[in-house]
């Protein structure tokens, strides 16, 4: 059976018109209170994406919402925050009080501007939506009122200065929730270590069979996917607690491997090469020389 295609929302006017709102102060961005939101003017909520990145400050639930292939509620407040072209569902929808912003913008508002340039390099625009930020009642307070200040700005008249302030407002907005984040994985330690040691079971229990051999190195894709995490909140996580993103990690447990079948069998550099997964042997021993500064055969010689 063929699945049908989402509804893309292409606009900052068409979501206003999908909820039943006043159109836009500003073609480019918009920030809503979710008390003004009712899903019950369009059926286009159970599978829709967005052209057009998406911050939301919610408390509250009014509809089974699902984000990939989960469902999630919103019963505690939470930022989560979303890129274009990611696929959503809402349904189940009701009538219960909701609270908060929801604050969309187009990639055309920050395009001559160094945020644009910046933007990917926040790797929460790709979290999963279990990976939302909780906020503390005086970042909420922080939050929110940001998030006021710019619905304010936006309807002042529209002037030479009005991007200006928009964009900086945003990149300030931005830049409290990548600290937030921060502060998130430092008082979450206990789960991010246990998420470690399962990560260390997984590359161990990877090499140890023949999964090398059979479907060469691991990914980060694999790992996330075998953690039930995103890729990139994996690679921030791992930044916070250990100084590596998810490849270097890999890299230098493949290292340890290769160090120690090096020190303990008497197998060639190529042999070691293709158990770890590698296709060419020279990939394994340009990897190892650039790690230890040694290449396999000094590394082996330096033991004796």
């Amino acid at each position: 059976m063929k699945k049908s295609v989402p509804h893309k929302i292409k606009s900052i006017s068409e979501l206003h018109q999908l909820f039943a709102l006043p159109k836009p102060d500003h073609p480019l961005v918009s920030v809503i209170d979710f008390a003004l939101l009712s899903y019950k003017h369009s059926d286009i909520w159970e599978h829709f994406s967005n052209d057009f990145y998406c911050i939301t400050l919610k408390k509250g639930v009014n509809g089974k919402f699902k984000y990939g292939q989960r469902d999630y509620d919103f019963d505690e407040g939470m930022i989560t925050l979303t890129k274009p072209d990611q696929i959503f569902s809402v349904t189940q929808i009701n009538d219960n009080p909701v609270m908060g912003f929801m604050l969309v913008f187009k990639a055309d508002l920050i395009r001559n501007y160094p945020l644009g340039k910046m933007i990917n390099n926040y790797g929460f625009f790709s979290y999963s939506i279990a990976e939302a930020l909780h906020l503390s009642d005086k970042e909420d307070v922080i939050i929110s009122g940001l998030l006021k200040q710019m619905q304010d700005e936006l309807k002042n008249n529209i002037d030479h200065y009005s991007q200006d302030l928009i964009v900086a407002h945003l990149d300030l907005i931005l830049n409290y929730i990548n600290r937030f984040y921060g502060r998130q994985f430092i008082t979450r330690k206990t789960a991010a270590h246990d998420l470690l040691s399962r990560l260390e079971e997984l590359l161990f229990d990877y090499f140890e069979k023949e999964n090398p051999v059979l479907k060469g190195l691991p990914t980060v894709q694999y790992l996330s996917q075998e953690l039930n995490i995103s890729a990139s909140y994996l690679t921030d996580l791992l930044r916070n607690i250990t100084g590596l993103n998810t490849q270097q990690y890999i890299q230098n447990h493949i290292i340890e491997k290769s160090k120690q079948l090096l020190s303990t069998t008497s197998l060639s550099v190529n042999e070691i090469a293709f158990s770890l997964g590698f296709e060419y042997s020279q990939s394994f021993s340009k990897l190892f020389k650039k790690k230890t500064n040694l290449t396999p055969l000094q590394f082996k010689k330096s033991l004796n």
